[in-house]
């Protein structure tokens, strides 16, 4: 099977969507957390969470054009400067996945999706308590992207929790936190630690 540009420009809305968006492969799956100046908590969904550097320790993510309807994580990010990254679990895929519902802004996903907003100090946005493997983030910049009308929104992170058993041998274990992905836009899948290799110095590359 293939698709050149005509073909993907003759595709309708959503079959284009479900292609374009599933063809980079597998993503993380997260949930972002935020509350705005009145303290109403937000919930949302995200496949485009990113590693833009380690010092300092930056993650971005991409926000779609906002509405009426849609942008209410970006618009809090923006009121309080603080969010919280959330790895989604198999055994709560599709309250997250509803998450994504285009929600009134006076309607809070958590109580609608049936998740549990859980606080830190220091952190005056909500985590997804049912997540164990969580992220706290303070906005650093948000970069228009005029192509789209999207916005890279990126943050410094905070503060993480992560299971017991999250690290193996130094390094993080994604199948041992039970962390899915996501590809598309409604389709989840396990993740399966499969190899593992040294970092790589040239004069130790083996012969292939």
């Amino acid at each position: 099977m293939e698709y050149n540009k005509a073909d993907i420009t003759k595709l309708d809305r959503v079959s284009r969507l479900k292609l374009i968006n599933s063809i980079t492969g597998v993503k993380p799956a997260n949930l972002i957390g935020t509350a705005d100046a009145q303290g109403r908590s937000n919930l949302a969904i995200f496949s485009s969470v990113i590693h833009l550097g380690s010092n300092p320790a930056y993650i971005g993510f991409v926000s779609r054009p906002r509405t009426e309807e849609v942008g209410h994580t970006y618009d809090n990010i923006l009121a309080t400067g603080s969010y919280t990254i959330n790895h989604v679990h198999p055994k709560f895929i599709k309250n997250a996945h509803y998450t994504s519902g285009k929600f009134d802004k006076t309607v809070s996903e958590f109580k609608q999706c049936g998740l549990t907003e859980a606080y830190i100090s220091g952190c005056t946005a909500p985590f997804v308590a049912e997540s164990n493997f969580k992220i706290a983030m303070r906005f650093i910049e948000a970069i228009d992207i005029p192509l789209n009308g999207t916005v890279m929104i990126i943050g410094e992170v905070e503060h993480v929790i992560l299971p017991e058993d999250g690290m193996v041998d130094g390094d993080v274990n994604l199948e041992t936190s039970d962390s899915v992905g996501i590809s598309g836009l409604n389709s989840y899948y396990r993740l399966e630690k499969i190899g593992h290799f040294p970092y790589v110095r040239v004069n130790e590359t083996p012969e292939f």
